[in-house]
Parts: C-alpha cells; sequence; structure tokens
C-alpha cells in the first residue's frame, strides 16, 4: 500500500510544489528581506572608503596575505627576491634584489619600496606581477600607503595574541540590550549606522530557542504554557527548563560527532562494523552535567593518563579512535598507523587551535608560522599508541576496553547497553611501554625519516612548557594555559556559530593568516576571556548567557536599509534565518507525528533508506546488505543513525550532513530540488505525515475539515496563520479534494506533506 502510494506522491510531487511556491511568496511579502544564507567567507566590508585609523591585522595584513605571501611569504622554497613580508624584521628590511629601497618606511610612502611596486605601471616593477591575477584594488592601495603614512604600526597576527577583556561599550540602544553581549553588537551597529530588530514574536522565540537547546520542537503544551505566562522572567525560566532535559545532551553532542569525525564503521573500502556508541554515550553525558570545558577536552585527548583514571575517563579517550581504519589485504601496516596519527594530530588542531596544520605535513606551511618540524613534533603526542595499521576483520583494533553489563552498571551508569548485548569492546588510548621514537618525514611519506623530533607545539601560538609532560596529558594542559590564545577564542566563535548560523570568525576552521577577520572582535575576545576566567569554562553558564542577549531573541525581519548596507547581516542587524541541520528536519516530523522514540542513548539503528546503496559500494566484503530495523526503533532521533562512511544516510547527506571521514566544523549550506523530493517522497517523511494526518482526522475536539487544517499547521510549525494563508490552506484542500485520482485516501496527508516542505519548517526562524 506504501509503495504504491509512494509512486502516487511522487506524481503529485510537481502539483504540490506550486501551493509551495503560492505560500512561500506569501512569506517574502509579509516578511520582508531575507538574509543570505550563502555558508562562503562573506566581506565585511561596507562600503569602499579607506577607515580613518589603519589597523595592521583588520586593514593591512588582509592585503599582504591574500596579494603578497605566495612569493613574499613563509614558505622559503616559494620565496621571491628573498623578500619575506610576513615578519617584521622582514617587512623593514631593504629590498636589495628590487628597488634598492627600505620596503616599508615609516612614515614615507614614497621613500616605501612597497609603494612603488604596487603603483608601478612598468611590467618588470609591477607588485603582485601582471601574471599572477592578484591585482590590488585602488582601496587597498590607498590603505597601504595612508597606514605608512601613519607609522606603520605593526603587530602580531590578531589570533595568536592573548586575548583581553575589553571594556563594555555603552551604546544608545541600552534600553534594548539585555547584557554584555548586546552592547558590543549595538555599538557596531551604532557604528554603521544600522539599527538593532525588535524582539521576536514568542511563538517564534521558543520555536528558535528548543531547536538550539534541545534540537527538538517544543511540544504545542509547552508552547501554551508559555504563552500564558506574562512574567519578566518567563523567557529566562524556559531557557533553564530546556537546559535541564536530556535532549541538551544529544543536541551539543550531534555537534560535536561532527568535530570528532565519529561513524559506525571503520571507512576505507571494505568498511566494516566498528562499536563506538559507548563513547557516544558518554559524550552525551557529559554535556546533560554540564562537564567544564577543559575537562571534557582533556578527558577525551589523555583521559588514560590521569592520575589513577576512572573508566570513564578511559572511555573519554575513545575521540581519539574516530578516524578510518582499514581491513584491506595487500596494505603496507606502518603506513596506514602514520596516517591515524596524522589525523588524530589535525583534528585536534582544527577542532581547538582552528589552525590548518595539515598543510605543514609535506613542507613548511605557506600561509601561517607552522613548520614541517612543528608538525611532526605535535604528531608525536599521538605517536605513541600500540596500534596497527591494517585490522583483520570482525578485529576490534587493539587498545581496547571491554565493558559487559555489570562495569557498566557499577562505573559507567550513563550507558545504555541493551538487553540483547551481553558486552562491548570499545577503542580506547593507551601509551606504548616503550615510546616510539618521531621524525620528520619528507614529503609527509612514512616511509622517509628525516629528521628527530620531541613533542612540541607552534612557537609562534605558544611555545610548549617544558614543565609539562611531553605527552597527550601535557599537551592538554597546553590549550588551557592562561596564555594559549587561541583554545578559549576558537570554542566560543564556534559555539557562536552553533545559534547564529556563522562564527564571529566567519573560518571556524581557520584562525590564520588567510582566515576571516572577525566581524566583531573586542566580543570575540571578551567572550573568550569570560568563559575562562568568570566562567570558568562551564558550558552551559555561557550558552545562557548568549541565548538571554537581545541579539539571539531579535526578529528575523529586517528592512531594506539594513539590506542595503549589510547584505549578508555580517552584524547582526536582524536574527540570521538558518537552514534546521539534517537531523533536526527529520527530527521535526518525528515530534510533530508523535512517532519519535525518546530513549536516550544506546546502539545505533537503521531506519528506512533506498534499497540497493551498500550492495552497489561494496567489493563484496564487510557490510553489504541493509536491513532497515522495525518497529519503534526505527523512529529513534538522528542522532543514533547507523553511520556508514561510504554510504552515509541519504536523507541527511541530502541536506548537507558530512561524510565523516574529516573533522568538520562546519557544514555546507545548501538548497537544491532534491531536499524537497526527500521531504514529499521519503517513506520517513511520508510515515510522519500519514501519522500526524490521522492523529487529527480522529481528535474528538476537531470537528470541521478547517479546524483540522489549522491545527496540523499550528502543530507542525507551532503558529496560528494569519487570515491569508488560511486561505491558501483551504484552498488548496480544496483542489486535493477535487483531485482525487492524485491525491491521498486522506487529504491531511497531503497537507502534511506540503508544511512539512515549507521554507519556514525547515528553517529555524
Amino acid at each position: 500500500m506504501m509503495e504504491k502510494q509512494l509512486v502516487k506522491n511522487f506524481k503529485l510531487s510537481l502539483y504540490l510544489i506550486v501551493p509551495l511556491l503560492c505560500i512561500w511568496g506569501l512569506k517574502v511579502l509579509l516578511s520582508g528581506p531575507s538574509s543570505e544564507m550563502s555558508g562562503g567567507q562573506t566581506s565585511l566590508e561596507i562600503s569602499e572608503a579607506v577607515p580613518e585609523i589603519i589597523s595592521y591585522n583588520f586593514d593591512v595584513k588582509p592585503i599582504l596575505s591574500d596579494k603578497c605571501y605566495t612569493c613574499h611569504g613563509p614558505d622559503a622554497e616559494a620565496r621571491q627576491a628573498n623578500l619575506r613580508l610576513d615578519t617584521e624584521e622582514g617587512a623593514f628590511g631593504v629590498a636589495k634584489n628590487l628597488s634598492n629601497l627600505p620596503i616599508i618606511k615609516s612614515g614615507d610612502p614614497k621613500g616605501s619600496a612597497l609603494v612603488f611596486h604596487i603603483n608601478s605601471t612598468d611590467p618588470k616593477n609591477q607588485m603582485p606581477p601582471p601574471d599572477s591575477n592578484l591585482s590590488l584594488s585602488s582601496q587597498q592601495k590607498q590603505i597601504l600607503e595612508k597606514w605608512i603614512e601613519q607609522g606603520a604600526s605593526w603587530e602580531g597576527h590578531w589570533a595568536y595574541q592573548v586575548p583581553k577583556k575589553a571594556e563594555v561599550p555603552q551604546t544608545r540602544y541600552q534600553d534594548w540590550a539585555q547584557n554584555e553581549i548586546d552592547n558590543f553588537v549595538a555599538a557596531k551597529l551604532e557604528n554603521k549606522g544600522l539599527n538593532p530588530s525588535s524582539l521576536a514574536e514568542k511563538e517564534i522565540i521558543l520555536r528558535r530557542l528548543a531547536f538550539d537547546l534541545t534540537g527538538l520542537p517544543p511540544s504545542l503544551e509547552l508552547m501554551d504554557q508559555f504563552l500564558e505566562d506574562e512574567s519578566e522572567l518567563a523567557y529566562e525560566k524556559m531557557v533553564d527548563h530546556l537546559m535541564a532535559q536530556p535532549q541538551f545532551g544529544e543536541r551539543m553532542a550531534s555537534v560535536w560527532l561532527d568535530v570528532a569525525r565519529y561513524a559506525d564503521t571503520h571507512g576505507y573500502q571494505d568498511d566494516l562494523e566498528r562499536v563506538m556508541w559507548p563513547w557516544r554515550d558518554w559524550v552525551i553525558n557529559a554535556f546533560n552535567k554540564n562537564l567544564p570545558y577543559d575537562e571534557f577536552i582533556t578527558w577525551q585527548l589523555a583521559g588514560d593518563l590521569l592520575d589513577e583514571p576512572t573508566l570513564e575517563q578511559i572511555v573519554a579517550t575513545g575521540y581519539n579512535r574516530n578516524h578510518k581504519i582499514t581491513q584491506e589485504g595487500g596494505v603496507i601496516d606502518e603506513e596506514y598507523r602514520v596516517e591515524y596519527v596524522a589525523d588524530r594530530a589535525v583534528t585536534t588542531s582544527k577542532a581547538l587551535m582552528g589552525i590548518t596544520v595539515e598543510c605543514a605535513r609535506c613542507h613548511d606551511h605557506k600561509y601561517d608560522a607552522v613548520s614541517q618540524k612543528e608538525f611532526f613534533s605535535l604528531y608525536s603526542f599521538f605517536n605513541n599508541v600500540d596500534e596497527k595499521g591494517r585490522i583483520e576483520y570482525g578485529e576490534t583494533p587493539a587498545p581496547f576496553v571491554t565493558i559487559d553489563k555489570k562495569i557498566a552498571a557499577e562505573e559507567l551508569s550513563f550507558l545504555h547497553l541493551p538487553d540483547s548485548i551481553a558486552k562491548v569492546e570499545l577503542m580506547v588510548m593507551e601509551e606504548v611501554e616503550n615510546l616510539r621514537t618521531t621524525y620528520t618525514l619528507a614529503r609527509g611519506q612514512y616511509d622517509a625519516p628525516d629528521q628527530e623530533v620531541q613533542p612540541g607545539t607552534p612557537a609562534r601560538i605558544l611555545p610548549f612548557d617544558k614543565t609539562y609532560a611531553q605527552n597527550r596529558l601535557g599537551l592538554a594542559k597546553w590549550f588551557f594555559d592562561e596564555k594559549n590564545p587561541l583554545t578559549s577564542r576558537v570554542v566560543v566563535n564556534r559555539f557562536w556559530q552553533q545559534f547564529f548560523g556563522r562564527g564571529l570568525v566567519a573560518t571556524p576552521e581557520d584562525f590564520g593568516n588567510q582566515g576571516a577577520r572577525p566581524s566583531h572582535p573586542e566580543l570575540l575576545d571578551w567572550l573568550a576571556v569570560t568563559f575562562r576566567t568568570q566562567d570558568q569554562w562551564d558550558i552551559k553558564k555561557f550558552i545562557k548567557r548568549v541565548v538571554l542577549s537581545a541579539t539571539y531573541r531579535q526578529s528575523s525581519k529586517t528592512s531594506l536599509e539594513a539590506s542595503r548596507l549589510d547584505p549578508t547581516n555580517v552584524f547582526l542587524a536582524y536574527y540570521p534565518r538558518q537552514k534546521l541541520p539534517a537531523e533536526m528536519i527529520r527530527d521535526n516530523a518525528l515530534v510533530t507525528s508523535g512517532l519519535l522514540n525518546g530513549t536516550i542513548g544506546g546502539p545505533s539503528v537503521k531506519p528506512h533508506q533506498p534499497e540497493g546503496l551498500w550492495e552497489e559500494t561494496t567489493s563484496g566484503q564487510g557490510l553489504t546488505q541493509y536491513q532497515p530495523d522495525g518497529g519503534v526503533n526505527r523512529y529513534r532521533r538522528s542522532l543514533y543513525t547507523f553511520w556508514k562512511r561510504t554510504v552515509p544516510p541519504p536523507n541527511m547527506i541530502t541536506f548537507d550532513a558530512p561524510t565523516r571521514d574529516l573533522c568538520t566544523v562546519e557544514r555546507q549550506k545548501t538548497s537544491t530540488p532534491l531536499q524537497s523530493l526527500v521531504l514529499l517522497n521519503d517513506p520517513q517523511f511520508y510515515s510522519a505525515a500519514e501519522a500526524i494526518a490521522n492523529k487529527i482526522d480522529t481528535e474528538d475536539t476537531l470537528q470541521t475539515e478547517r479546524e483540522k487544517i489549522l491545527k496540523l499547521f499550528r502543530t507542525i510549525t507551532l503558529r496560528t496563520p494569519n487570515e491569508a494563508e488560511k486561505k491558501l490552506l483551504s484552498d488548496y484542500f480544496d483542489a486535493l479534494l477535487s483531485n482525487n485520482e492524485q491525491a491521498s485516501e486522506n487529504p491531511l496527508v497531503d497537507m502534511a506533506l506540503l508544511i512539512y516542505n515549507l521554507d519556514e519548517t525547515t528553517q529555524k526562524s
């Protein structure tokens, strides 16, 4: 019956799109211009005016990095004319092989070789060279000249300076501001000639808040309770309520699984199953019990090296074993072991430092101050695990811990070990007794050892304190050293991105020379210092501060003037509209339909997916047959969906979920016709539409079709439609009734599919 209906529903897809477009168009008219949802880097410039006071870090360095570092940067092999512009010594030296002028002469643009060469029209002298395709704009030339005229003040890279807590600015929007965050945002808006938006309606803000804090929509009962509460503390009480729910840990874990590259299979060609879900259970529990961020990271990096480590702390180190592992015959064991070590170094750097150190595996970094030697010094922290490069089929790669029901009950109460499973083996970290000697590897090749190195960190960021142990625990202490300029900045930026769709630094994976400038540098540093010192790495306290801010509670409606001055809403004159992550789109359908199985933790499950996908992508070994779970397991939260690296869940990949082959700190953001087709035809969404339609159709309090339609709309969107929308919905329902050959037996099913497909349903605001 369902298969026939699905075929019919596919034919109905085009028919559905018409009213969908009508409703979308109406919403555009009612809400005004929307923000861009592009995931690319966004220019922070809203005018071509040259700043009055030129900042080296925020005005000059981006120009030098983009246009000059390729030939005059950190990469010694690519460097031309023996000239460096990435160091103060080099930039203020003499251009011996060019004009013989000082490269930069403080206060004297005409006496500076830099100005001479960027303004030259002679191809022999012009910089950047005409054939480089790196020409400077008139504005960029003016900025460089003005900076030299103003004294050419040199600063180290902003991200490598220890953050300082800026004074909270005063603003004319004090009545609008709810906390310090708003003062910083309002001051920037004021400076740019923009105004903040009013607070969003209560229906909108609670839906937004619930998705952000639990990953699920609020119930209608909770919404009604919130709407009826007229007290000043109504919103804060709701924040506390949602943070106290176990779903909070699931929501936070879903983001960290991307960062930690969690999957249920080993990867590579054969891609056999692995058991890592106990580590996932630990992550959920860590967020729910509000484990401080410094402990959350330290346990994962080096829980096994703590004094008398608990089993829980050892389980946490599963983070380091989430990388791919091969089972393929004929591979070179050491080659793959080296890959695993490099993966751990790269993942930890991207996750905690926001630095692309992988570029330095084969050679000195071309743009950032990370040498190849420093890469392998970092690599050496992870090079002492007693592991193999290739594992046998069915083997749990050592080292691992065995967890049975007795151990789970006594030491790991958060672990949800089902009755059907007697014990599990979980990959963890354990140091070898005889530590390996680490070498730099020529071109990054496993069989080309060169220079011996000791454990260490990039000196330009923060030299490694020799009082720290030269192991992963020492590395963890380095990350949380009060002088480390990156750790707190990187994590508060990632949290900000989680709530606003874009970080204060738009490149969360790259705080280096090629990364984006902070849109609000003073706010970024204020948050970083506050999180480290005042909050003592308390995640819930930090998040509460963010969601209580007026900046977060703003309406998503904007004005034509704001769209003109700041078309991508970099400065947050309104709350940015964002597509929900793949997991939330599916979970929203399960919750609103009443199908969701809310069990917390445990093994991964297999909901429906198209037949034949696994068979088409295997070599006949490993996991070749996909057998969907039956009963309520097929309706568990998307967080628990079985993740095969070579064939991730197709409906979630369609909505931009990553493969988890590598660390992902920011997902792509796309809008494609395939997404609509999934919402209209995927059996999981059809089952949800059928369930909610049947539930509403049999509700005793709903007497008329109009009442049922309105209840359906409110259940899914959590708001009451306006009069124009009511008419559109009624007209569409009538059209379904008059085209009964194409419609479902229950037209409310098609209505539900339509509403699930709305931008409003798939977006957070």
